[in-house]
């Protein structure tokens, strides 16, 4: 577990040590210990599910926050889990070949688009370039693969009905809600 913190706009996350994080008063040693434990058990159920579907979770990131549920305040998960936008992954079947040769693992991650961004010039700040259809198309290509490799389910676009669209989503929230806790 490495822990950061939310750093200024435009400003990578900050690396921070687990004992600054309770010296700082960030967290509580309580809180942390809630944290860390809750991060590697998220990691280690993805990891399993990785692994059904061909992949390796190699590494991810997972943002907490505290919701204040009127009697004390409650550890919850803020941000997406296990997308291309917040892991890596690798493939399982190419993983020990590629290792043995000294080459670049097949990955499924954001890294497509980051890439081209910053080879037209675009390094987080400022105005982002125009992006051609053919790349939006990759992008969107890769995204559809790495849902259903991720998954294991085909992906299936939403309908245009905005309530369609909230139930689709709340059932598989809770689809994968009940896959992670088991």
């Amino acid at each position: 577990v490495t822990p950061s913190t939310k750093s200024e706009r435009g400003v990578h996350d900050e690396p921070v040590s687990e004992q600054a994080l309770v010296e700082r008063g960030i967290v509580s040693e309580n809180l942390w210990e809630q944290i860390r434990c809750t991060a590697l058990k998220l990691f280690a159920r993805g990891t399993e599910i990785a692994a059904k579907n061909g992949l390796i979770l190699v590494d991810t990131k997972y943002e907490f926050g505290l919701l204040d549920n009127g009697l004390n305040e409650e550890l919850v998960l803020v941000d997406e889990i296990h997308t291309p936008d917040s892991s890596r992954y690798w493939y399982t079947d190419t993983y020990e070949k590629l290792f043995k040769a000294g080459e670049k693992q097949n990955k499924l991650d954001k890294e497509y688009l980051r890439q081209w961004l910053m080879e037209h010039g675009f390094m987080g700040e400022g105005k982002v370039p125009d992006i051609p259809d053919e790349i939006k198309a990759e992008v969107a290509w890769r995204y559809i693969k790495a849902y259903e490799t991720i998954t294991g389910e085909k992906f299936v676009p939403l309908s245009k009905d905005p309530e369609e669209e909230k139930r689709v989503i709340t059932e598989k929230i809770s689809f994968w809600r009940e896959a992670y806790n088991g």
